[in-house]
């Protein structure tokens, strides 16, 4: 399968991305050092933005590869469920890059700061800052319901640099007052389901959608979920990279 926005194609051969204004752009590996931000999608709910030559890694958690966090010069993380934040992970980034830092809530940076000091930073709603030349400003507050029996924790989105994209971590959120052009979509979720996604779809309304948050997502069911969020969802594009692959943003 390869990695479409926009569509959804299956077959062999190289990766084709849409960029803005519908051109299709074949492209692997280490991204261009300058220019737009790109973003590459890693496996789950974890995703590398690069902006003129810095990177910055958002949620590197157990499903995530081993080395997702690794060359980050900043690490955000939304919240503590190891399929979002795994110490490990995290660890390598930070250990392989002696600049790095990391912002998250402190259900996080308590687990972290000891071992890292002066690197990691405790965020919360509302909160702004910029990390390695990203301008970052935090919205929501918790986890989106599991179930009435299951506490909620702290969960925090990240909207970068004004609205170019969003990732809402475990939660349907809402950056009030801020217009998205591209949201991160947890698509598949034990919190969520598909009639909710359309719902938060249509009420962010951003330029596109795509999806994270899809491990748990079989192959075979893509295409329903695909169909479903495209035709209902009030007008977003709406596509998904395959783990590995980028596209352009803004």
């Amino acid at each position: 399968m390869r990695g479409t926005l926009g569509r959804h194609v299956h077959g062999k051969g190289a990766p084709s991305v849409p960029a803005a204004g519908g051109r299709e752009h074949t492209h692997r590996g280490p991204s261009r050092q300058d220019g737009p931000m790109e973003l590459t999608k890693k496996t789950h709910a974890c995703v590398r933005l690069e902006k003129d030559g810095r990177t910055l890694v958002i949620d590197p958690g157990v499903f995530s590869e081993e080395d997702a966090a690794v060359g980050a010069d900043a690490i955000l993380v939304t919240h503590e469920h190891m399929d979002h934040f795994n110490e490990d992970r995290l660890r390598a980034g930070m250990e392989a890059n002696p600049a790095a830092e990391i912002w998250t809530p402190a259900s996080v940076a308590d687990q972290l700061a000891g071992a890292f000091p002066g690197r990691v930073h405790t965020v919360g709603d509302g909160d702004t800052f910029t990390a390695a030349g990203f301008e970052v400003e935090v919205h929501g507050q918790l986890h989106a319901v599991i179930h009435p029996d299951i506490p909620r924790i702290t969960n925090v989105g990240f909207l970068i640099d004004g609205g170019t994209v969003f990732h809402p971590g475990d939660a349907l959120t809402v950056p009030e007052g801020r217009t998205v052009d591209t949201l991160l979509l947890p698509v598949h979720a034990p919190w969520n389901k598909v009639a909710e996604v359309i719902d938060y779809v249509r009420e962010v309304a951003p330029r596109r959608a795509i999806d994270i948050h899809d491990s748990l997502l079989q192959d075979r069911a893509r295409p329903v979920y695909d169909s479903m969020i495209e035709n209902l969802g009030g007008g977003a594009e709406h596509g998904r990279l395959t783990p590995g692959h980028r596209t352009a943003l803004g």
